[in-house]
């Protein structure tokens, strides 16, 4: 199952996330969700930020066009990302197949 769903104006992206990672990286899929190592402890939203720092810089977009939907608290995240196609989002996350 893709991790990636298009949207009216971009995509959605479930993930999963690991924090406390020695990088913030993809680290391919975790079920039905995107994997994310994010270097940020889970401690007053560092890593909800450092997460939407990290996909606004790998997507291509402001910040201000990646909304966390779900999941503020807990490892299993919904985000919305505005601006950018299905296919850029596979290709510029490495999900992408030939």
């Amino acid at each position: 199952m893709n991790p990636l769903d298009a949207t009216r104006d971009g995509v959605r992206i479930q993930l999963h996330i690991q924090p406390r990672a020695t990088r913030t990286e993809v680290a391919g899929t975790f079920g039905d969700c995107l994997k994310v190592r994010l270097k940020s402890p889970p401690v007053d939203g560092a890593a909800n930020a450092e997460l939407v720092r990290f996909l606004a810089e790998r997507l291509g977009v402001a910040r201000v066009d990646v909304e966390l939907v779900a999941g503020h608290s807990g490892r299993r995240k919904t985000v919305r990302v505005r601006g950018v196609t299905l296919g850029e989002a596979e290709t510029r996350l490495g999900l992408a197949t030939d």
